[in-house]
């Protein structure tokens, strides 16, 4: 196990590196720049120098002034100091801005991911049980429609449901006009009010998919000759299912469960965007459309790590759950 863990994370440290220069190259390419953007906004100020003046300057302030190879190997230096330098775009630490956003998107995430494991997994597993029933038809319906729903579809129905036409929640932000004015309790439960909408937006649209990969699996495993052996015996139906056939349903719905790491850190750009939420995913956007090299680079590499790590931690599961599985 030792050496394939170690094996693993030498692999990872490769792959990390070609994937940061990807995403390195990829932001210098970009159709939009922060550099041209400040230096045109300053150029048409009344007595200012002109445009190209400014970009010369502040290439060379924002070590911009050298090629594509060369930046990157600058920022790969700067990284392994631990120096991941000022956000262009929100004028702090990147590591500061960072913290300050990725808590809010990691709760949202977290409380959504909680929800859908105990809405969608049971729900698969009752849709393969009564196979063809109208049970399983209402089940596979509604996962389909979670499925097929663009997110901003139904996060707008929601807010014309239960902000315009109920007046139940705000239609935008995260805290309300009284905030300040609220007791610590009454602040969180202000933000918690704020993050319904939201949470319920991420539960739908995700949760279709994770309802039919389980009704998949345990329709696989509920056909298995195991299990009609396990029925000749004499095993009552509810052992059968939740004792033999779930504990091998498991092991793909562990491949989910472990890939779903970085989705905890990575933020709903789309939901946090449509209900003003100043998360990890709608800051990463904005960064992203202004240039700002250094916060999107953070924050992509940040991701990939966790992309790594949750194969690696799924990879290791996959023993624990299956005895008959090992790793060599």
């Amino acid at each position: 196990m030792r050496k394939y863990i170690v094996k693993r994370i030498l692999q990872s440290i490769v792959i990390l590196f070609f994937v940061a220069f990807i995403i390195y190259v990829l932001m210098r390419c970009l159709p939009t720049s922060f550099i041209e953007a400040t230096a045109r906004q300053k150029s048409m100020q009344p007595g200012s120098k002109s445009y190209e003046e400014w970009m010369q300057q502040l290439t060379q302030m924002y070590n911009m002034d050298g090629g594509i190879i060369v930046g990157f190997f600058r920022w790969l230096g700067s990284m392994f100091r631990g120096e991941f330098g000022d956000s262009w775009r929100w004028t702090v630490p990147v590591v500061q801005k960072f913290n300050d956003t990725v808590w809010l998107s990691f709760v949202m995430g977290a409380v959504s991911f909680f929800f859908e494991l105990i809405i969608a997994i049971p729900l698969g597993i009752i849709a393969a049980t009564k196979q063809y029933s109208k049970t399983d038809y209402v089940i596979s319906v509604v996962a389909l429609a979670g499925i097929s729903l663009p997110t901003f579809f139904f996060a707008s129905l929601l807010k014309l449901v239960f902000s315009v036409k109920l007046g139940w929640f705000e239609l935008y932000g995260l805290v309300g006009r009284d905030y300040n004015n609220l007791t610590a309790l009454g602040q969180f439960f202000d933000k918690a009010h704020h993050l319904v909408l939201p949470i319920i937006t991420l539960v739908v649209v995700s949760m279709g998919g994770l309802m039919r990969y389980t009704r998949t699996n345990m329709l696989e495993v509920l056909n298995a000759d195991y299990i009609r052996t396990a029925r000749a015996k004499g095993l009552s139906e509810h052992k059968v299912i939740y004792k033999h056939a779930f504990r091998n349903t498991l092991v793909p719905i562990v491949t989910i469960v472990g890939g779903s790491l970085p989705g905890l850190f990575s933020g709903a750009l789309i939901t946090e965007t449509l209900y003003s939420i100043p998360g990890i995913g709608f800051t990463s956007y904005q960064s992203m459309v202004s240039g700002d090299i250094p916060f999107f680079m953070f924050y992509m590499v940040f991701l990939a790590i966790l992309t790594l790590l949750g194969n690696l931690i799924s990879d290791i599961l996959y023993a624990v759950v299956d005895p008959r599985v090992r790793i060599s």
